[in-house]
């Protein structure tokens, strides 16, 4: 049930997606990097970083990264990056980061991530981040991650099933929205929301035609595999819309609930750019799942250590006639960062 409150929010003066996507979703960051050409044609970019960027690496590591800029389908140039990590990665993450941060405070995440799940890391920063033109609204979201997408299979030359979707709070949104599209080798909806409005008002059963980020009437519609994390204090996105997600995804395979997260908001913990990644071996208590079976060629399977943000993700490669099959194992690590004002929002 609505409180006196809500319903007066609702129908006196109700919301609309823009204004709700601009308000609760957005907090671009000034911007903590920039890019230069780094040849006569403008194709590729040296990526310079600024002070609050926070690279955790040294100079030469810089040369893993590849920056570029590809156009959206509603005109916006965007900024892309692609680390490689590992010259024998299988696979590659196309990343979609939280609201408050850009591609330069993420890059030295990238190369942590990349480097301890042995895998190349596709990142972009939405309309209005960093040095993307445009502006972020809940339509440049979707047309920013299809651009991500088409760059990352053209450029690179990428096939669907050696990409693995990984969306983080609001990046899920976008990410949600491709992988209903695409199959993939999997997808990470790390602190998910189900819709806009049921992040400000906790009740709420159904999304109303006002509503902005619908995830929870997209996901059933996924067909890849779906490993939901979520913090079970989450403070900014509450738990229940981890459940949600979960509950609604026809391949979903059991969820990583972390449980008492640090802070009060695992969602915040890991949305902000890391100082370092860190693995924590306190009780190591293994749940072990088999994904559920077809249509796919991929199997994902995942150990969760208890109380810890640290799940091993198993990709096994069941294509017919494939010969061998394959086993690619990755370990998503707990993060840790520097204490800093909690302005993450979603």
């Amino acid at each position: 049930m609505f409180s006196i409150s809500e319903l007066c929010c609702m129908f006196c003066c109700p919301p609309c997606p823009g204004p709700i996507a601009a308000k609760l979703a957005f907090q671009p960051p000034e911007p903590t990097y920039k890019l230069t050409p780094a040849d006569d044609a403008n194709v590729k970019y040296n990526l310079h970083l600024f002070d609050r960027a926070e690279w955790q690496f040294s100079e030469r590591d810089k040369s893993k990264v590849e920056a570029f800029f590809t156009r959206t389908s509603r005109g916006n140039l965007i900024t892309c990056i692609y680390v490689r990590c590992s010259k024998n990665a299988k696979y590659t993450l196309l990343f979609s980061h939280g609201n408050a941060v850009d591609l330069g405070q993420m890059s030295s995440f990238y190369i942590s991530l990349g480097s301890q799940l042995n895998c190349n890391i596709f990142g972009y920063d939405y309309s209005g981040y960093g040095m993307s033109g445009g502006k972020p609204s809940e339509k440049n979201l979707y047309a920013d991650i299809e651009a991500a997408w088409q760059a990352l299979r053209t450029r690179f030359n990428i096939s669907p099933e050696s990409i693995i979707l990984y969306g983080q709070s609001i990046g899920t949104v976008p990410t949600v929205d491709l992988a209903t599209r695409y199959e993939v080798a999997a997808v990470i909806l790390h602190s998910p929301l189900m819709s806009g409005l049921r992040v400000v008002f906790r009740n709420t059963k159904r999304t109303w035609f006002f509503d902005a980020f619908p995830s929870i009437d997209k996901v059933s519609k996924i067909k890849s595999p779906v490993l939901v994390i979520h913090g079970t204090d989450d403070e900014v996105i509450d738990f229940s819309h981890g459940i949600g997600i979960y509950e609604r995804c026809p391949r979903a395979v059991e969820p990583l609930w972390v449980e008492n997260g640090a802070e009060g908001a695992a969602n915040n913990k890991i949305n902000a750019p890391p100082a370092a990644v860190a693995e924590t071996n306190v009780s190591k208590v293994e749940k072990q799942t088999a994904a559920v079976s077809a249509k796919t060629n991929s199997t994902i399977h995942t150990r969760a250590t208890a109380n810890t943000a640290a799940t091993t993700l198993t990709i096994v490669d069941t294509t017919a006639n494939a010969g061998p099959t394959t086993t690619t194992t990755t370990t998503i690590s707990s993060v840790t960062r520097p204490e800093k004002a909690n302005n993450d929002g979603m």
